[in-house]
């Protein structure tokens, strides 16, 4: 379905759609006149254009702080990810980054695009470092040299069991939970969470972005990526590869299911994390990329397309989770929600039918029990009547041009 079909379908994704848009266009003209911080917020921009609109939630101390962490985490998987870089000459770089954020001149070139760029001009990262307050200093050098060593692990080291799994996800994401719990009590604003609540809160996430990107990590020249457990995948398939094959296609789907069910296991800690922030700036940071995952793994599970293309969830829907995520109750409600549509396709021939249902059950008895489901503003499911397609468009037309005229 193109997006005006799917404007036609769910009219109350217009506004929110512009709203992104018009919020995109007030941070490209807040960029800071400096040249080492005007270069960081266009880089986050251009390296992660849904993050650059989350973090705009955060307080300007803070939010200077989260741009650089995640710049120096971006930046240390750049060098993860270049598959052409020899292990020998990785290893040193990944184990040694958490010093080089100290140096203003280094730089190291790799990556592609705009991740070449991050990297051929990191010294601009390294000086915007160095004027954080010591406490963000501290928290961000702290995760990187311990992301950078869990990474060197793994660059000889496949993910066989799911420990290993569990255990990588941990350096790539739920270090990077546990940092920015660390910033958020260095900045004053909450309290320090548990690391296996932060831990979670990343997991989360990665695990959400590792079903989703199976095809494009197998494809990868020179070399595939691959961060599916074997101890899951071997039970149906002999390569991991294969699965991507149109006469695997069954097996494939069994595999995906599992991969979901796995990661389902981390959603309860998240809904006790986000329940436990007071900063209403620092929640909707938090919240806004949860619900995205819960439902890009409500798309992704018992989804063929995970094996042949893209699978993410539509451009007005995601505009609307980020306008409308403002209070634990939506968090409920969406979780409720996108656990509700994934219940639905759940097939009792599925071997892993059981244990997910049990899990989806778990997440959906938090929800309710919070008592705030009937609090929500967030609907993330289609409940308003379909408009003329005429009116849509005109409602486009207007909008642009308001937004147009906004934007000069």
């Amino acid at each position: 379905m193109g997006m005006m079909g799917a404007l036609v379908e769910n009219p109350g994704e217009v506004v929110a759609l512009v709203k992104l848009k018009a919020a995109a266009a007030k941070i490209a003209r807040q960029i800071p006149p400096e040249e080492h911080w005007a270069f960081a917020y266009t880089m986050l921009q251009k390296v992660s254009r849904s993050f650059s609109l989350v973090i705009q939630q955060l307080g300007p101390e803070l939010r200077n702080a989260v741009c650089i962490f995640y710049l120096v985490l971006r930046a240390l998987d750049t060098v993860e990810d270049d598959t052409s870089i020899p292990a020998d000459v990785k290893v040193p770089i990944l184990q040694e980054f958490h010093r080089h954020i100290y140096d203003r001149d280094w730089h190291f070139s790799c990556g592609e695009k705009d991740y070449k760029v991050l990297m051929d001009k990191f010294h601009y990262v390294s000086t915007a470092f160095l004027e954080l307050g010591k406490g963000y200093q501290e928290a961000i050098e702290d995760i990187t040299r311990r992301m950078g060593a869990g990474m060197a692990k793994f660059i000889c080291k496949e993910v066989e069991t799911v420990d290993d799994y569990d255990e990588y996800c941990h350096y790539v994401a739920g270090l990077v939970g546990l940092g920015l719990s660390k910033l958020f009590y260095a900045a004053g604003l909450e309290a320090l969470a548990s690391d296996s609540l932060s831990n979670s809160m990343g997991l989360f996430l990665q695990k959400t972005n590792i079903i989703r990107d199976y095809l494009e990590d197998i494809n990868e020249i020179p070399k595939s990526r691959m961060f599916w457990p074997r101890q899951i995948w071997s039970k149906y398939a002999n390569k991991l590869e294969d699965l991507k094959y149109e006469e695997n296609s069954t097996k494939a789907v069994e595999c995906l299911n599992d991969m979901v069910t796995n990661a389902l296991m981390h959603a309860e800690d998240c809904l006790t994390y986000m329940a436990a922030l007071k900063d209403i700036a620092i929640f909707r940071f938090c919240a806004i990329p949860q619900v995205m995952a819960i439902g890009t793994l409500a798309l992704c599970y018992d989804n063929l397309e995970v094996f042949r293309g893209v699978v993410k969830m539509r451009r007005g829907l995601t505009a609307r989770v980020i306008d409308q995520t403002k209070t634990m109750a939506d968090v409920y409600g969406a979780f409720y929600d996108f656990s509700s549509m994934l219940k639905a396709k759940v097939n009792d021939k599925d071997p892993n039918a059981v244990l997910a249902r049990q899990r989806v059950e778990a997440i959906q008895k938090i929800c309710v029990s919070s008592g705030l489901l009937n609090k929500r503003g967030l609907q993330v499911c289609n409940t308003q009547p379909t408009i003329s397609p005429m009116l849509i468009i005109v409602a486009v037309v207007l909008l642009a041009i308001l937004l147009a005229t906004l934007s000069k």
